[in-house]
């Protein structure tokens, strides 16, 4: 086969859209339904040898405890062991478990928690920099009544006589 055939092995466009309703884990009922069940689903399994070598491996990668946990527990919405919003409420446990799998090993981690260094110039630090300029200003309640100098006043555009005005001639004039 040369190497520019198409490949006909690939999924048909839209045939995700296909599947019948509740035949993929996510759309049926969840395996656990509360945040307690849940936690002794995961417990065990972060408590066990073979899954905390494998954490703290990745930790030590330099990937951050919230993107593990927050992996986990979107795995755990598709393979339909919880619902999104238990996997929510269980993300800060597995958040803490994972760091004292990793204090307990004694290596440096990333939490995720921290507040990283942006790069200066970026729309977010404009904005909180134009925040923090009107954050200074003082109030108007808190300036002084003085009245304000023609300089300060704005200035309006002259106003022309309409005998001054010529007609346009454009598609909407009036015929006179």
């Amino acid at each position: 086969m040369a190497e520019n055939e198409p490949s006909f092995d690939a999924p048909i466009p839209g045939q995700s859209l296909t599947a019948e309703l509740g035949g993929r884990p996510w759309q049926r009922p969840p395996q656990y339904n509360t945040v307690e069940e849940a936690l002794d689903y995961y417990i065990p399994r972060l408590e066990s040898e073979e899954v905390s070598e494998q954490i703290i491996d990745v930790l030590e990668m330099g990937i951050p405890v919230t993107n593990i946990a927050d992996t986990m527990q979107t795995a755990g919405v598709l393979e339909g062991k919880h619902s999104l919003d238990v996997g929510m409420l269980i993300l800060p446990v597995l958040v803490e478990l994972i760091m004292l799998i990793a204090d307990t090993a004694g290596i440096k981690y990333t939490s995720g928690l921290e507040k990283e260094k942006r790069i200066r110039g970026s729309l977010v630090d404009l904005a909180v920099a134009k925040f923090e300029e009107q954050k200074e200003k003082p109030d108007m309640e808190e300036m002084s009544a003085e009245e304000p100098t023609m300089e300060e006043m704005p200035q309006e555009a002259p106003i022309m006589p309409e005998e001054n005005m010529q007609p346009s001639g454009g598609l909407m004039s009036r015929s006179m």
